[in-house]
């Protein structure tokens, strides 16, 4: 028994896990979780974060302001940030990396970018672009755009820094709390019961009258493990193609978006859930504008709105200074766009089955989806659009 244990432990902690069955996980986990309330977007809860902390030291006054520990997004993202903690500890990944300060310079930068260009299109990359398409929206088509233009403008960037100024983020990172080399690591162990004590919080919620809470966290803990063990990320799914000419986590999220859009147009299609539910008024400018900062942003501080919080788990410094970044600048955000009007006038509230009905809709997001693979796949046998 204790062989085959430890060769499923192994199996599950001991190598990554494929990009192809995590894009799966992450689409079967978000159409339950739209069944369950609503699809995950990263920028809620961190949202909510920097509202809770404008709030805290009078910057803004919200009496309608739900705590963190009760709040449905900022659960989830929680839960993100703790999975990832839990896998990283079980496969023996966690360490407190401390980058170069031009490095963490760019994580706040990115971090602020992304916050301010998730309030724009109404959503992260997450939300604004995976859940919003899924969900039929013409809001995650125009972000879509944003986002590319955007990875590829802060790549161009990034290059051109690496060539004329390589000194503005070399200098000296640290690495603490590393786990021994010798496999005798205690993190394991940790991992294990700490695990055992955040399945054991749904219990704690549910005798406090909050069962829906602790199943918020749950979801969100699913997302941190999947994401941390299998590394899937949409910053590499933008920006690699450009850059290395990778295009596995390219036809990974196509794969992912496809799936999930399946889902929800199933529980749309039956009316278990209502047609117009994340269907963002802001196609138009707010989608590609939003996209095209928040892909910058994204592309410098080395994690989306997924990768930021779970990366943030498992130790990375310059991600805890990105995640500070964007909750901070999407509260701000959100409260100038609110108290100028600007709200709405970001764009136009279109649901794709009510255009082109539902089936030119099923079709125009798998071919949208497919043509994206595709040009990763050919790009990544030509390299013509790559700069490595």
């Amino acid at each position: 028994m204790a062989r085959v244990f430890a060769a499923q432990y192994t199996a599950l902690f001991g190598q990554p896990w494929p990009v192809w069955g995590a894009a799966v996980l992450v689409a079967t986990i978000n159409v339950f979780l739209f069944a369950f309330d609503r699809p995950w977007t990263a920028s809620d809860g961190m949202r909510n974060w920097g509202d809770w902390a404008w709030t805290g030291v009078g910057v803004v006054e919200r009496p309608d302001l739900i705590a963190p520990w009760l709040y449905s997004g900022s659960l989830i993202d929680l839960g993100v940030i703790l999975g990832g903690l839990v896998a990283a500890l079980l496969s023996r990944e966690f360490a407190i990396r401390v980058a170069p300060p031009g490095e963490l310079l760019k994580g706040a930068i990115g971090g602020v970018l992304m916050g301010i260009g998730a309030m724009l299109a109404f959503g992260c990359n997450i939300g604004g672009f995976l859940s919003a398409t899924s969900a039929l929206s013409l809001s995650g088509f125009g972000m879509m755009l944003g986002l590319l233009a955007g990875a590829l403008l802060a790549l161009r960037y990034l290059l051109w820094e690496m060539e004329h100024r390589p000194g503005w983020s070399s200098g000296t990172s640290y690495v603490l709390l590393q786990p021994r080399g010798d496999g005798r690591s205690r993190q394991p162990l940790l991992g294990a019961l700490l695990l055992l004590a955040l399945l054991g919080l749904p219990w704690v919620y549910g005798r406090w009258g909050y069962v829906p809470q602790g199943i918020f966290l749950i979801f969100g803990l699913a997302f941190g493990v999947v994401f941390q063990r299998s590394r899937f990320c949409l910053v590499r799914a933008f920006r690699e193609p450009f850059m290395t000419g990778d295009g596995e986590h390219t036809r990974a999220a196509a794969v992912a978006l496809i799936l999930t859009t399946l889902g929800f147009t199933i529980l749309k299609f039956t009316d278990l859930k209502d047609k117009g539910e994340w269907v963002f008024a802001s196609a138009g400018v707010g989608a590609i504008a939003g996209g095209l900062v928040f892909g910058v942003g994204m592309t410098l501080a080395g994690g989306c709105g997924a990768g930021t919080i779970w990366r943030a788990g498992e130790g990375q410094v310059k991600l805890w200074i990105a995640v500070v970044g964007f909750a901070l600048a999407a509260s701000l955000t959100r409260l100038v766009l609110t108290r100028t009007g600007a709200l709405g006038k970001l764009g136009v509230a279109v649901f794709l089955p009510a255009v082109v009905g539902w089936g030119g809709a099923l079709v125009l997001v798998v071919v949208v989806m497919a043509a994206w693979a595709a040009f990763a796949t050919w790009n990544e046998g030509s390299r013509r659009f790559s700069a490595l």
